[in-house]
């Protein structure tokens, strides 16, 4: 099993390259793990306090968690990944069912951060773009799917997601073993990576 972990800041494109990756292996072998399912549960607070929890600091993941299940697949046994709400930021009753595959996909703004899941990684990806680029995606995104307005997504943005991405997010860079730049429109960088994925599944079988 190849794991593979994408990380960068919010907006940055992980989720373009995640899915123009994907595109192209074959789907039977890859498997998609997300970090935002693994937001730590907070249903115990009220909705006005739950919308407040700073969802960019390590401290909202539950990483064991991530860990345990990264784990479980290496050893070809199946995860019943979390479901999360954005809207209630909590998480459902119901989980997902994943899969051990060739290839385990973890995807998210923290994954390089944490050292005991970062060596669970066989490539370390960081995607980069600009903040200019990042905040303008982040906008769009969180009004269409997180029902935000504007004035709650800047005052969010200036609160937590820059001053987070600038302590927790960038400096994780350091740890990547392949940078790419403007996401998922670096066309050269995503198949590249393909073809490093498409060598390591030769290796393993």
């Amino acid at each position: 099993m190849l794991v593979i972990g994408i990380a960068g800041g919010t907006g940055s494109g992980k989720t373009t390259v995640v899915k123009k990756l994907v595109g192209q292996l074959p789907t039977s072998k890859v498997a998609i793990l997300s970090q935002d399912s693994y937001y730590k549960d907070n249903s115990q607070l009220p909705l006005e306090e739950r919308q407040k929890i700073n969802f960019d600091h390590p401290n909202s993941i539950e990483f064991e968690l991530l860990i345990e299940h990264i784990k479980r697949l290496k050893k070809g046994k199946s995860i019943n990944e979390p479901i999360y709400s954005y809207l209630t930021c909590t998480r459902k009753k119901e989980t997902k069912t994943i899969e051990p595959h060739d290839v385990v996909i973890v995807e998210g703004i923290l994954i390089l951060t944490n050292k005991k899941l970062r060596d669970l990684f066989d490539i370390k990806i960081f995607v980069y773009a600009d903040d200019d680029d990042r905040l303008g995606r982040v906008i769009m995104r969180d009004i269409a799917e997180r029902g935000r307005d504007v004035k709650k997504v800047l005052e969010r943005y200036e609160d937590s997601v820059k001053p987070m991405h600038i302590q927790f997010i960038e400096p994780s860079k350091s740890f990547a073993d392949l940078i790419i730049p403007q996401g998922g429109h670096n066309k050269v960088a995503i198949e590249v990576l393909s073809v490093i994925i498409e060598k390591n599944l030769k290796k393993t079988k």
